[in-house]
């Protein structure tokens, strides 16, 4: 699966444009919360199901094609819905990502199509997506899936997505380095303090030269594997629970952003972040352990078959609190769409939710389910990892997202520059975060 990718200011203003000005083709509009007139229905409305035509028309967007998104699903969804004829828009994700505010300025969007929940939830806001809570309730039995099935639920309590997948991260280990060293593996029981304690012991200058060739760990500057998991661990967050104000001056976020840049500047367990742009330290086998996202097992099997490697999961905080990040992109359902074009995108969605289609996208390797009878499988699956339970159960006991609310693309660009100073030295933490804190609250400021 993807990482989130950005928007630039100048497309997130012509999309914000676009949704103002784009007229509706509903009857019977509902006011959405920008002002905009959509037909998608109320949180309290029930949806009952159109007649279904001979033929109907879906068009679907797939960001990144078959590369993220089963070949096998869509097939599977055509041979079981042969009435409803597909059109396939699919392009590199980036460019997928640039072209659908162009499409939405246009009023001709895909009927369906996925991206990142943060960005679903701006959809959302501007009466772009789908509100999808009648459909799961008249349709879903929701104790059949785990609680990611509803992260699409926005501020004002409706459901604009369906999860494509869930991507959550867990701590990684090379078992080679290990056992060279004399040191037990890792465990689900293991707290950060444990992890850091066991790198320092893996960190080895093997040649005598006096520079560092093995890692014990390797510190990454994103935010999922990153800073996000280290200021959670220190029981801080970037934003508060209602999700517009920045805490990046709390004293525990500022302690999580210490730890985490101290994993390289102070306690030196892990390479820098300029040395991690020239080589992949966990594959060349040059660090023990260090977070891995659940996606990332693709390349790593098929580049690296050999290596002997397994996960446990994400470790017990400092606050003695386990929390677990998880990247979920969103199918939504075009809110300007045709009613027949929205019943065959939820027909989609619900093949999608299926047996069958949960356990093609398990066996991608891409994400993990949402349906628990198909996590149940994944679990007793055979190939690396072993531990597959650290990803299933890790997301079940303590999984939670990236703070992420409408505008989080423009607050986490705003953040990303200053916290690379914060890692490279350039700035401590406590200034860093200052400086953070400021450009964060504008952009919320901003959006109210």
């Amino acid at each position: 699966m993807k990482r989130f990718k950005l928007f630039s200011a100048s497309v997130l203003i012509v999309f914000s444009a676009a949704a103002c000005s784009s007229e509706t083709t509903s009857n019977s509009p509902s006011a959405s919360p920008s002002g905009e007139q959509s037909n998608s229905p109320s949180a309290s409305a029930s949806v009952e199901p159109s007649a279904a035509p001979k033929e109907v028309t879906l068009k679907i967007g797939l960001p990144g094609s078959y590369d993220i998104t089963s070949k096998k699903i869509i097939d599977g969804f055509q041979a079981k819905y042969p009435n409803i004829k597909l059109q396939i828009e699919e392009a590199p994700w980036a460019d997928f990502t640039t072209k659908i505010v162009t499409n939405i300025a246009g009023n001709n969007a895909p009927d369906i199509w996925f991206q990142e929940n943060a960005v679903i939830l701006g959809y959302g806001t501007r009466g772009v997506a789908e509100n999808l809570e009648p459909y799961i309730k008249r349709d879903l039995k929701t104790e059949d899936y785990i609680d990611s099935l509803l992260s699409a639920k926005g501020p004002d309590g409706k459901i604009y997505g369906i999860p494509h997948g869930v991507n959550p991260i867990a701590l990684v280990y090379n078992k080679k380095l290990f056992q060279e060293n004399n040191v037990p593996f890792p465990t689900d029981d293991w707290t950060y303090q444990d992890m850091i304690d066991t790198a320092k012991k893996l960190t080895k200058d093997t040649d005598g030269d006096g520079k560092t060739d093995v890692y014990g760990f390797q510190t990454a500057s994103s935010i999922t594997q990153g800073w996000i998991p280290w200021i959670k661990a220190s029981g801080g967050s970037a934003l508060d629970a209602g999700l517009t104000k920045a805490t990046f001056t709390d004293p525990n976020t500022i302690e999580g952003l210490t730890l985490w840049s101290d994993t390289i500047l102070k306690d030196k367990i892990s390479p820098t972040r300029e040395m991690q742009t020239n080589q992949n330290y966990f594959q060349s086998e040059k660090t023990a352990m260090t977070f891995l996202q659940y996606s990332g097992q693709i390349n790593l099997n098929k580049n690296k078959p050999d290596l002997d490697w397994d996960v446990v999961k994400v470790p017990i905080g400092f606050n003695g609190k386990r929390f677990v990040p998880v990247v979920v992109n969103q199918w939504l359902i075009y809110s300007k769409a045709k009613p027949e074009a929205k019943e065959a995108a939820w027909t989609f969605l619900k093949y999608y939710l299926s047996d069958e289609a949960q356990t093609f996208l398990s066996e991608s390797g891409a994400s993990l389910p949402v349906k628990k009878t198909a996590l149940e499988a994944l679990e007793k699956s055979t190939g690396k990892p072993a531990n597959k339970q650290a990803f299933t159960k890790g997301v079940e006991e303590a999984g939670g997202t990236l703070d992420e609310n409408p505008s989080w693309n423009e607050w986490r660009a705003a953040a990303t520059p200053i916290l690379n100073d914060i890692l490279d030295g350039k700035i401590s933490p406590t200034d860093g975060a200052k400086e953070i804190q400021q450009k964060v609250q504008s952009v919320l400021d901003e959006n109210k």
